[in-house]
């Protein structure tokens, strides 16, 4: 079995310092220079000699290097002084999104943030280890749909480690309730943000750190937050270069020489679209990179100053329900200081089954994954679940990921992510395909009853051939069975059959039957 080497994403034009601990400054403010690569692209350029005497004393630093993409972190150690601490001073608010009907029936049962990903997390793991990684440890995750598996996955996860007598963190779910002043349920985002604003606006924040729970990547919130201190900016928006080809799914944007937005246009198309070019070379692309990358997309990551938030939502556009179609067109429009933060790593939205499947299988991708979980300084957490290590008889194994717990008797896999508590059997053939496990194991004994009855157990049956599938958990296929899409069908509803088709990808309902010798 080979494994992916580890991948590198960093923000543009960001020089990093060797070394893994991060250096907090506490009250010194760092001289930022005034290239505009320096200004756009989410770096700040500290004075090294002042920030050296300063901060530690006569201990110099070390020359600054370049990262390579096989080192064993993918994430740029980074120097950040922020005062107060984003700790005390920052209040993370992520959002759950809404029924998820594109990454259906993935999301028949459970929320968007709570999909499984990556053979033994969820999407929601993502935003909250950025957090608990950027020293930012007060998370609240607004949700509506199908929330009782997100809730009990944040509570495992997180409710034991979030704490401390001198750290009073937390992960904590925000469902909508009902009240004298709003009897709906969130309308957008920023309406979401809007019925909590009573409860947010009892933690002594300076910032709001609003994120979306379903995008994959790595980022260091605290330069992003520094970035919004030192610009003075009432908002800060992440963005990144976009081609034309996914430009008309975000919203776009135009910045002047010192980073700031001018213009913003919420999923425009046509001739609207065509006006949001700008020369990305501004960014620290070059020539080649900028033609294919002719936009700035907004990443629906934000920093709102906490004075700007309660003012734009209560007072400014009071009816306004969308942050990206409404309050940040809004408060550009309004005269707020609304800055750029430009980012060039690695991020997807993954917003349908196929975005969904290519990111699962990127991290197969060698030799540099898209994404990599093998990260020290900046890992991904999860639920600890105490399984043992994988079982492998006589298995072929390659270019592929494998989770805890799984036994895997006598097959072949390739190119694929297999999800934890996974049972394959004897003969079996498993390609291009995300298999998310199960929640629990069947017995030796139960399976013998099973079989008993002509029922089929948890699992891959014997002699069965997938490819290019997802399978969702507790599936219970049986032998001899091809999901294997031989017609090359595009789109199918088959849900009495337990089996979706999105773009070419079988998608398998959560405990779906699927019977022995069957053909899809």
């Amino acid at each position: 079995m080979s494994m992916a080497a580890v991948a590198s994403s960093s923000l543009i034009g960001f020089k990093s310092f060797s070394g893994q601990n991060k250096l907090h400054c506490g009250g010194i403010k760092p001289a930022i220079a005034s290239s505009k690569s320096e200004l756009f692209c989410g770096s700040i350029d500290f004075n090294l000699r002042e920030t050296t005497r300063r901060c530690i004393g006569t201990r110099r630093l070390p020359v600054t290097r370049v990262v390579s993409p096989k080192a064993v972190s993918d994430s740029s150690s980074s120097q950040t002084c922020l005062d107060p601490d984003a700790s005390t001073s920052v209040l993370g608010i992520i959002l759950g999104g809404g029924a998820g009907t594109r990454l259906y029936p993935l999301t028949k049962k459970r929320a968007k943030p709570a999909v499984p990903f990556g053979a033994k997390y969820r999407l929601i793991d993502i935003p909250v280890s950025n957090c608990l990684n950027s020293n930012i440890s007060k998370i609240y995750v607004l949700t509506q749909f199908n929330s009782v598996s997100l809730n009990r996955h944040l509570s495992r996860a997180y409710a034991s480690n979030m704490g401390g007598y001198k750290n009073e963190g937390f992960v904590e779910v925000l469902a909508p309730q009902q009240s004298p002043e709003n009897p709906n349920w969130f309308q957008g985002t920023a309406d979401a943000v809007r019925q909590y604003l009573w409860l947010f606006e009892e933690h002594d924040a300076f910032e709001y750190l609003i994120l979306a729970g379903d995008h994959l990547y790595r980022m260091d919130y605290e330069k992003f937050i520094q970035a919004h201190r030192e610009t003075d900016a009432n908002i800060t928006v992440a963005a990144l270069p976009m081609d034309e080809k996914r430009a008309t799914a975000f919203g776009l944007m135009k910045i002047d020489e010192e980073g700031r937005i001018i213009e913003f246009a919420e999923k425009p198309k046509g001739e609207q679209l065509k006006a949001m070019k700008v020369d990305t070379t501004i960014l620290g692309l070059d020539d080649e990179r900028a033609k294919e990358k002719p936009y700035i997309a907004s990443m629906g990551i934000y920093v709102f100053s906490r004075d700007a938030m309660l003012h734009l939502l209560s007072d400014t556009f009071p009816g306004a329900n969308d942050f990206g179609s409404e309050v940040i067109p809004g408060a550009t429009s309004v005269g707020m200081r609304v800055q750029a933060y430009l980012y060039n790593g690695y991020w997807e939205d993954i917003g349908t089954i196929e975005a969904f499947y290519n990111a699962n299988l990127g991290i197969t991708k060698k030799p540099i994954p898209d994404f990599s979980f093998y990260d020290r300084s900046s890992p991904i957490y999860t639920q600890p679940r105490y399984l043992p290590p994988s079982e492998m008889l006589d298995a072929d194994v390659t270019d592929s990921v494998i989770g805890e717990g799984c036994v895997i008797k006598n097959c072949k896999i390739h190119h694929s992510v297999i999800g934890l508590r996974s049972c394959i059997s004897e003969g079996a053939i498993i390609e291009d395909t995300l298999l998310m496990g199960a929640d629990y194991y069947k017995t030796d004994a139960d399976r013998r009853l099973l079989a008993a009855k002509g029922s089929i157990p948890i699992g891959i049956g014997k002699n069965s051939h997938i490819k290019r599938a997802i399978i969702d958990k507790n599936a219970r296929i049986g032998e001899n069975v091809k999901i294997i899409n031989m017609d090359d069908v595009q789109e199918a509803e088959r849900e009495k059959d337990g089996y979706f088709i999105k773009s070419g990808i079988v998608t398998l309902i959560k405990d779906a039957l699927i019977p022995s010798g069957s053909v899809i």
